[in-house]
């Protein structure tokens, strides 16, 4: 049972820490709660998509809340900010419209940075028109460079569409690639051909056959071992011009290629919220 002195209050989060012991058959968990009013230095990064819209309230550099939401409106905030009293800064970062409402709420919370290109980013941004760059990307080479500093990074990001960018181990972002999503792809073969099916991704992509035998498998294999070979392939060519490196893959889709990829690569969900928490923390130092 959940002791009386915590009853009655909301927490942010928990961590179970799990011990084996040696001389019993039970397992014992040690539950830490920490009341959402007493958490300090609390921050809230708002990341609008082109699907969905993320809130992400961060606790130093944990995700100790994460929502997502397809259309927010003032009353999302309103809520985060009675669990979270103590949110004393925002950033906010939006790649489609914008209602002006969100922002005006979140400079009336406290610090508040809207991202755009002027803004400061930790890391020299070397990108040709560095005005055409998207925040998206933006924010993954903040990201890259907070996860692994001082070494050469490749982050594909699978979201509507695969975005593969590099940072070096000088911190100098460079610029890399777009290509199609995966839902981009089936949807391109059914819209631009008379006949093809709208095939559905599959839960699992291990179950994909390569050899299709139907019109709909023969899809889903052009589909998955094309794009498996194009990021493999990818991930070969930029380790030979940026050696040692490291991959990070990330965005909606990651967990369907995770275990399909053969590639040394770490899985970090989230990127782009995190990136835009280590270019909140960067401006707020200045």
């Amino acid at each position: 049972m959940v002791p009386s002195i915590l009853e009655g209050q909301k927490y942010t989060f928990f961590q179970f820490i799990k011990k084996n012991h040696k001389n019993l058959q039970h397992n014992y968990c040690l539950v830490l709660f920490l009341p959402s009013n007493t958490v300090d230095n609390l921050k809230l990064v708002v990341d609008i998509g082109n699907s969905f819209t993320k809130l992400a309230v961060f606790h130093n550099d944990e995700i100790i809340e994460l929502k997502l939401v397809k259309d927010p409106v003032i009353k999302e905030f309103e809520i985060i900010y009675k669990l979270y009293p103590n949110i004393n800064s925002s950033i906010l970062s939006s790649v489609g419209k914008l209602n002006p409402d969100i922002p005006e709420f979140l400079s009336g919370k406290g610090r508040f940075l809207e991202l755009h290109h002027s803004t400061g980013v930790p890391f020299i941004n070397n990108y040709s028109s560095a005005e055409t760059l998207g925040k998206d990307r933006i924010a993954i080479a903040a990201a890259a460079v907070k996860l692994f500093p001082a070494n050469n990074v490749l982050v594909i990001d699978m979201g509507t569409c695969i975005t593969y960018d590099l940072v070096t181990s000088a911190g100098e972002y460079l610029g890399g690639g777009i290509s199609p999503g995966v839902k981009m792809r089936f949807k391109a073969l059914h819209n631009l051909t008379h006949r093809l099916p709208l095939v559905e991704i599959p839960p699992d992509f291990s179950d994909v056959k390569l050899l299709g035998d139907t019109t709909e498998s023969s899809i889903l294999s052009g589909v998955i071992f094309g794009l498996k070979g194009e990021i493999e392939s990818t991930i070969n060519q930029y380790e030979k011009s940026f050696s040692p490196l490291k991959t990070i893959i990330s965005g909606g889709d990651y967990k369907y290629f995770e275990k399909l990829l053969k590639s040394n690569i770490f899985a970090t969900p989230n990127i782009v919220v995190r990136g835009l928490k280590n270019i909140l923390d960067f401006n707020e130092k200045k």
